[in-house]
């Protein structure tokens, strides 16, 4: 198994995809999971045509997806991690910051990633080792040295039961930097970052919103990490809790302020 045909695979399944729910947006059918995150028919397809393409080809593999698989365990050697659309809040409001999202993981490690915006016609890819592309051209971070001149991404949960804990982190990135974006669609966010759109991101979010993306950041020059410390045996790579991605130069700076703030988080609790 060579892993230019699994890329292939990838990028063939992820374009199939987008023109898959790029047909299906002006007849969407709405509902929300647990009433609160928001699901179309779209999300549903997709993601049933991209686990099918790869089990057509790899029927031994595992596959954790968002809409039909988002149970399976992330330990398996051979493991496909999807999200069909990252983004469907902007896709169901035809918003263009939408993606599809596949990464392929060899025992716990990205190999490969692919996002795919259909809207804007832009692919980003990358091969662990082998640096990262937008539409088959290279692609690298920014470079930014300087907290006060950096562009800041990042995103808000459905479930807003820690708004204290956001809008602390979000006072202190404006305070500290240039401007922030919320573009809707952790994958393009991060996959902004590595093209130098953007200069950082944060956020908590799920394995499949960040899969692909993190490994395109890291093999166009950011640091990947998170701003606490994770648990003793959590796998980095695969652990969307407190995520942390920029240019090298700003990623200790900010991961130390988003830390106070957590701090001051944590003390106005404890007054209330």
């Amino acid at each position: 198994m060579h892993e230019t045909n699994l890329l292939t695979l990838a990028m063939r399944l992820a374009s199939q995809a987008g023109e898959l729910i790029a047909s299906q947006r002006q007849a969407l059918s709405v509902s929300f999971k647990d009433g609160t995150e928001l699901v179309t028919q779209a999300d549903v397809a997709a993601d049933r045509l991209i686990t099918e393409g790869i089990l057509n080809t790899y029927p031994d593999h595992q596959i954790l997806s968002e809409e039909l698989n988002p149970e399976q365990a992330t330990d398996a050697e051979h493991l496909w991690i999807i999200d069909p659309i990252d983004g469907t809040v902007n896709f169901a409001h035809k918003h263009p910051q939408v993606a599809v999202s596949i990464a392929y993981y060899h025992k716990g490690k990205a190999r490969l990633g692919v996002v795919h915006n259909p809207f804007l016609q832009e692919t980003f890819h990358a091969q662990a080792g082998k640096g990262a592309r937008l539409n088959d051209h290279p692609i690298r971070v920014s470079g930014k040295e300087e907290l006060k001149r950096a562009l800041v991404a990042t995103g808000f949960p459905y479930v807003k039961d820690e708004l204290p804990l956001l809008m602390n982190r979000l006072h202190t990135v404006l305070q500290n930097c240039a401007d922030v974006r919320r573009l809707g669609s952790a994958a393009l966010d991060i996959c902004w970052l590595a093209c130098g759109r953007l200069d950082v991101y944060y956020e908590s979010v799920k394995p499949w919103d960040f899969a692909a993306a993190q490994l395109i950041a890291r093999e166009a020059g950011a640091i990947t990490g998170h701003i606490h410390p994770l648990p003793a045996g959590a796998n980095p790579e695969l652990c969307g809790d407190n995520l942390l991605m920029s240019t090298p130069a700003l990623f200790k700076p900010l991961q130390a302020l988003l830390q106070q703030a957590d701090q001051l988080t944590s003390k106005q609790a404890a007054t209330a």
